[in-house]
């Protein structure tokens, strides 16, 4: 770890900090849907990705949506270590 950042632990992930990443805007020219699930991973524990699931498909949010050279989640996550439970969640 690098000397200028420190490790956070127990994070406080309420509900409006979850929302948030219901309108976060796009990471670059992605489209707007794989680009929040694609945040959303990478910064929430599992149990917070389960509840950004549920309020995103509730909003219409499409869980199978393509980066703009037609990976999902799923296809880049796949090969991750730890993505098993977080694989399931989008597969559920």
């Amino acid at each position: 770890m690098r000397a200028d950042k420190i490790k956070v632990i127990d994070e406080v992930w309420d509900d409006e900090r979850i929302n948030s990443f219901l309108t976060k805007e796009s990471l670059g020219d992605e489209p707007e849907d794989f680009s929040r699930l694609l945040h959303a991973y990478r910064s929430m524990r599992l149990d917070d990705f389960r509840i950004f699931l549920e309020r995103f498909k509730a909003q219409g949010g499409d869980i199978r949506a393509t980066s703009k050279s037609g990976e999902t989640l799923m296809d880049i996550i796949k090969n991750h270590r730890q993505s098993a439970n977080f694989l399931a969640l989008l597969k559920a």
